[in-house]
């Protein structure tokens, strides 16, 4: 006994515009394809999900699609078939089918903004040329301060400028493509100055330096912040400065860029950590017990951390509504100037958010990706001390503020790339080229601190410090030994005593 259901209309239209086929036909007597159980669950554009297994098991040849997710119709679609003896062979496509492969998400405009993403790279290279013609016959007009550094500027903007048109999109679209394409030029740029001060030494990176400060180049006292260590309310006032801060800024912009909230409070602490560790090195690490754990874990670190979470929170659930700056036609959508305006100063926020699980101790990658992630981050945040100790910078100097924002943009896409590469191991295949050219840049920046350092901290390693690291790595190699090596080494010894038991 045949049983068909039909839709309202024969013809449903496809919400995606990219991949699947614009119009799919159904008829009474057409057979639909066959589905594996491997493929009996289809997701759409929404991200909901149908289970095929909830049809009755006789009907493997059932069809069943629901909610293409259009905007304009309604495409709901249901059909059950029963006894195909009569059916006809449909003509093959490929939604739901073994080889239809997971294309990446790709961000779609309407027409109102659809410009703004369209790369001009003749119109770029046009403009470009004009100004910098423009600017160069008259360079006679700039003060002789600025005159000796327009060759340099107009190298960088030249190169930005290529980045900016040729670059591939990261995995950011907000504000705008084009900036962190901008973003990764400036990474390879400072990846390129690192490696030019790698063959020097630290004597001729000071002078190297005076051309963009003349001033530089002299030597700074180092504080220590290990005085008056009782706890008092007045030595606790008189502790709080321009740095406290500047550290409640630090890890606001640390949650934004981790989105995890233990994950930001194992580093907090191995922050501390470290300073204690580093004293005999660097001075100003020298604080009171107090000032560790009370000003800079509990309050400064601990504000800037809670307030970056809200921040998470609130991008996560805030419904956006990407609707273009056109004017509508419809009543209920028509675009004041208001919601223009509205809708132009989203366009700073993120086109979509998403919630960072790294869940450090659920398989030995994640663990070796956590692990990693935290080193990374730790040594980004040493190098800057070292760095600005070794070229005698001053903590409030241009360029250590410079080169921490700039981290901070960098380190916005690269997590997110190296998040996608630990995490989804079977779509992302390799690393990102944010994420690839941050790690590589803080792993420069260390070898140039271990090369400069020689000479300059005659101070050796505490035993006591030398000890608790020995501990400490220990503990992270015993670790995953018990938890993924030994149980993964038992299944393996059962599997084989199994299969050798029926071989007998």
């Amino acid at each position: 006994m045949n049983k068909t259901i039909l839709p309202r209309s024969e013809e449903v239209r496809s919400a995606d515009s990219t991949g699947s086929p614009s119009h799919l036909k159904l008829k009474s007597d057409s057979r639909p394809p066959t589905l594996s159980d491997s493929d009996r669950s289809t997701v759409n554009r929404s991200g909901r999900s149908v289970k095929r297994n909830t049809l009755p098991n006789d009907l493997d040849q059932s069809f069943a699609v629901s909610d293409f997710n259009s905007q304009d119709e309604d495409c709901d679609l249901e059909t059950t078939l029963s006894g195909h003896e009569d059916a006809q062979t449909p003509t093959p496509f490929n939604f739901g089918q073994r080889d239809a492969k997971l294309e990446p998400y790709q961000m779609r405009h309407d027409d109102s903004v659809k410009w703004v993403y369209q790369p001009p790279t003749l119109t770029g290279a046009a403009i470009g040329t004009f100004v910098l013609s423009a600017l160069a016959y008259n360079s006679d007009k700039f003060p002789q301060t600025i005159r000796s550094h327009l060759g340099i500027i107009s190298g960088v903007v030249v190169f930005l400028v290529f980045c900016m048109l040729n670059f591939r999109d990261g995995p950011f679209r907000r504000p705008h493509p084009a900036f962190w394409r901008v973003v990764l030029g400036l990474n390879l740029l400072y990846f390129m100055l690192l490696s030019f001060l790698y063959w020097t030494d630290n004597t001729s990176a000071r002078e190297y330096i005076k051309y963009f400060d003349p001033s530089l180049g002299v030597p700074l006292p180092e504080r220590s912040y290990a005085e008056k260590c009782e706890l008092t309310v007045k030595n606790v006032w008189d502790g709080i400065d321009i740095f406290c801060l500047a550290h409640s800024l630090g890890w606001f912009g640390k949650a934004v860029i981790l989105r995890d909230h233990w994950f930001c409070w194992i580093l907090s602490v191995g922050f501390e950590i470290m300073e204690y560790s580093l004293q005999h090195h660097l001075p100003n690490f020298a604080e009171c017990w107090w000032d560790h754990w009370l000003l800079d874990v509990l309050i400064c670190n601990w504000g800037g951390l809670w307030l970056g979470m809200k921040t998470c929170e609130w991008l996560r659930v805030s419904p956006f509504s990407w609707r273009g700056l056109r004017q509508s036609t419809s009543g209920s959508d028509r675009q004041t100037p208001q919601r223009r305006a509205k809708n132009a100063a989203k366009q700073f926020t993120p086109y979509d958010w998403t919630e960072f699980r790294w869940e450090g101790t659920k398989k030995f990658r994640n663990y070796i990706s956590t692990v990693a992630l935290l080193t990374v981050f730790l040594l980004s945040e040493l190098n800057v001390f070292y760095l600005k100790s070794l070229l005698w910078l001053a903590p409030e100097h241009p360029l250590v503020i410079a080169r921490l924002a700039a981290m901070f943009l960098w380190a916005l896409p690269a997590v997110r790339e190296f998040y996608d590469y630990a995490t989804y191991t079977k779509r992302v295949k390799r690393m990102g080229s944010h994420a690839w050219l941050s790690m590589a840049t803080v792993i420069l920046e260390l070898l140039i601190v271990i090369k400069w350092s020689k000479g300059e901290f005659p101070n050796p390693m505490p035993k006591e410090v030398k000890a608790f690291w020995t501990v400490a790595i220990i503990l992270l190699v015993l670790y995953p030994t018990v938890k993924f090596a030994i149980p993964s080494w038992k299944s393996w010894r059962n599997n084989r005593r199994k299969a050798s038991n029926k071989i007998d």
